[in-house]
């Protein structure tokens, strides 16, 4: 009898090691079609302005990147309430304020946000460097990848108390960036899809496309559902620090974002069974 109830102890325990081996499985995978989060049935979108406040960014020759970001994501917002009033947003930024990366991310949290999308300008010490990128999480591959990582998540440096807040973690130092080497992004797959959406209609609008990119930003790696970050050109290169501060300019690139996400939610609805 003492052997028996031994026997089936040991056959439990493989059954709740079982369970919870499922269950953590279906954690690190996640749920690619999470839809329709709010009490309206409505799918929610944080647009993200980089920097902000005493945050200026990235400086061109007659612009912050702050600014220009500010005004792009407003235009999104527009465009998306324009085309596909299903969708809900709000910004997580909506004034020239500065912002922490971490905060930005609660905020997304908060909202019970379906997707995150933060739009920045990119920068180079060269002039000649110019056209689109947008980043998910992930190892960075390059050391291109690691320089942008680098120059947005230096904005922690600006915030109080960051030492504690990230964790001495150190957006100047290479060896800080090994921890994204063991990071399971659990919505690879949506980010993907709409980075890929995004970069797709730049390239349709005629804009260099420097492709679709992983890297170590903090401020996606705080979010805790599909998120991009959006580099819409270099503010360092002057014909596109001129185009990227241009009303024509500031419309175009704000709709094909805004198309690439009423697109990607569209997909969603479809794989969810919601038409």
């Amino acid at each position: 009898m003492t052997r028996y109830h031994s026997h089936t102890t040991s056959y439990l325990g493989v059954s709740t090691t079982c369970a919870l081996l499922v269950i953590l499985l279906l954690t690190l995978i996640g749920s690619p079609t999470l839809y329709a989060r709010d009490k309206e049935g409505r799918f929610i979108v944080v647009i993200d302005a980089g920097h902000g406040g005493h945050d200026s960014g990235a400086k061109g020759k007659v612009s912050y990147e702050k600014n220009v970001v500010l005004a792009v994501s407003k235009k999104v917002g527009a465009k998306i309430n324009e085309l596909a009033p299903q969708i809900k947003v709000y910004y997580s930024r909506p004034d020239d304020n500065f912002i922490g990366l971490q905060d930005r991310a609660r905020f997304a949290i908060k909202k019970n946000a379906d997707l995150f999308v933060s739009i920045h300008a990119n920068a180079s010490n060269s002039h000649s460097p110019s056209g689109t990128e947008t980043y998910v999480l992930g190892l960075h591959r390059t050391e291109d990848n690691l320089r942008v990582a680098m120059k947005e998540n230096s904005a922690i440096l600006l915030e109080d108390n960051y030492s504690k807040k990230y964790e001495d973690f150190d957006p100047t130092s290479s060896e800080s960036y090994i921890i994204f080497q063991f990071m399971a992004n659990k919505h690879l797959e949506n980010s993907l899809r709409l980075a890929k959406l995004v970069q797709s209609g730049f390239k349709s609008a005629s804009r260099y496309d420097r492709g679709v990119r992983q890297a170590g930003f903090l401020v996606l790696r705080e979010a805790a559902m599909p998120s991009v970050l959006i580099e819409i050109g270099f503010i360092t290169n002057r014909e596109e620090e001129r185009y990227i501060n241009s009303q024509s300019g500031q419309a175009k690139i704000a709709n094909e974002i805004a198309k690439a996400v009423i697109e990607y939610e569209r997909q969603i609805r479809r794989r969810s069974g919601k038409q």
